[in-house]
């Protein structure tokens, strides 16, 4: 049940990548903490709460793809580090813009756009290197040990976040974030260059094209990437957090709310050594999914904040078991010429998903309330994550002993050992 923590010991990039991706998760989560709590002041409007999370959308599609073209083609360490540097900028901004007597609610949609743009660039290239830095039968445990240093950071960023934007006001958090960003970069360039793949295909639209057609004909890629939206976009609601505080009578415990989804998380990670015994990756994806949606759904109907935080909770911990297996699948399976194209549709798929869960959340809140979103949310993931699951047989029936892609890259990295 113990989380594995040798690719730690035996990778010493993967240790830095690690600890940066944490520092920086630390800061982005005071931001992403005091961007709603803002528009919420100036505005008094789930939707436009909501409407954040849509002025990033575009963005991160069209650089989520760019992204994994030139991971692919370019040199992904220094990929990695402008784009902290763009999004270090981009929360400069809005601490300039909170700082003003009179802060400009466009410049907070500007910014979120911005940031999404960056953050997506990052995010192929930063896979794809870790990919590269351990050996393939330690994957999973890297993603567990991912998802354990990411989700701390969702309990403390957010628990802190939340008290600091309320007492300090939102220029600390934009303040915190951006000093978070200088001590990432920090770690990023004593990481060691990795090499570009071999017979690298440079970044256009052709190689775009190639990396969805791959991912198009490999049904178990695609249903990691459907289940995911599906599950994601019917009941992610985080934009509801600040309204959903305030009907509990607890305007206070926003952070908390915040913060839930990553204490079920780390617990999950924390007890991720038995996900080394499972082989049907594609059906824990579904059931997990599932497990996520039931969990929103009766968090919407406890009476008070400790029990809503409880189940928010569990459906953390789902939406982590889902995101091991889906991560292990992705990286046991694709070919490194094509892992940075690869992890820019990852990218979209776990991203795209809880951004349209917030428009939806907002749009059905406004009808209905913050409760009332929730729990249909909830209803509608299972539906949808049923309907996958009846949709995409060869996900359903995904082994990782018997997969032709899996044994295929093992074979290779068997002949190519990652470096440590």
């Amino acid at each position: 049940m113990r989380v594995d923590v040798t690719p730690l010991r035996e990778s010493r990039d993967f240790r830095l990548l690690l600890g940066s991706g944490m520092i920086t998760m630390l800061g982005t989560l005071f931001t992403m903490v005091a961007v709603p709590y803002q528009v919420k002041q100036l505005t008094g409007s789930p939707l436009a709460v909501g409407l954040v999370s849509m002025a990033e959308f575009v963005p991160m599609v069209v650089c989520g793809l760019w992204g994994g073209a030139i991971a692919d083609a370019l040199d992904r360490r220094k990929i990695v580090i402008y784009s902290e540097l763009g999004l270090c900028v981009t929360t400069g901004i809005l601490l300039v813009n909170a700082l003003l007597p009179h802060p400009q609610v466009w410049v907070l949609y500007v910014a979120g756009a911005l940031s999404a743009g960056f953050a997506s660039v990052r995010g192929p290239s930063e896979q794809a290197m870790v990919n590269r830095v351990v050996k393939l039968d330690q994957m999973t445990a890297a993603f567990a040990l991912q998802g354990l240093v990411r989700n701390s950071a969702v309990i403390v960023g957010p628990a802190v976040g939340g008290l600091a934007v309320i007492a300090l006001g939102t220029a600390t958090s934009y303040g915190v974030d951006v000093a978070s960003f200088l001590i990432s970069l920090a770690l990023l360039v004593r990481v060691r260059p990795v090499a570009r793949p071999k017979d690298a295909s440079p970044a256009s639209l052709r190689s775009l094209a190639e990396g969805v057609r791959y991912a198009v004909r490999r049904p178990d890629l695609m249903g990691t990437y459907l289940v995911d939206i599906a599950a994601m976009a019917f009941a992610s609601s985080t934009a509801l957090f600040p309204f959903l505080a305030d009907d509990l009578g607890t305007p206070q415990a926003l952070g908390l709310l915040y913060a839930a989804g990553g204490v079920g998380s780390v617990v999950a990670s924390l007890t991720s050594g038995w996900t080394a015994h499972v082989h049907r990756h594609g059906m824990a994806v579904i059931v997990s999914a599932a497990l996520w949606g039931v969990s929103v759904a009766i968090a919407a109907l406890m009476p008070n904040v400790w029990l809503v935080f409880l189940f928010l909770a569990v459906a953390g911990g789902a939406d982590m078991v889902s995101g091991l297996f889906r991560g292990t699948i992705w990286n046991q399976t694709i070919p490194d010429e094509y892992r940075g194209r690869l992890a820019g549709i990852e990218l979209l798929s776990y991203s795209t998903g809880p951004m349209l869960g917030d428009v939806r959340a907002g749009t059905l809140a406004g009808w209905g309330g913050s409760r009332f979103s929730l729990g249909f949310g909830g209803l509608l993931c299972v539906g949808a994550v049923a309907a996958m699951a009846a949709a995409l047989p060869r996900f359903r029936r995904y082994d990782a002993r018997t997969d032709e892609h899996a044994l295929a890259e093992r074979a290779r990295r068997a002949e190519q050992p990652a470096a440590t």
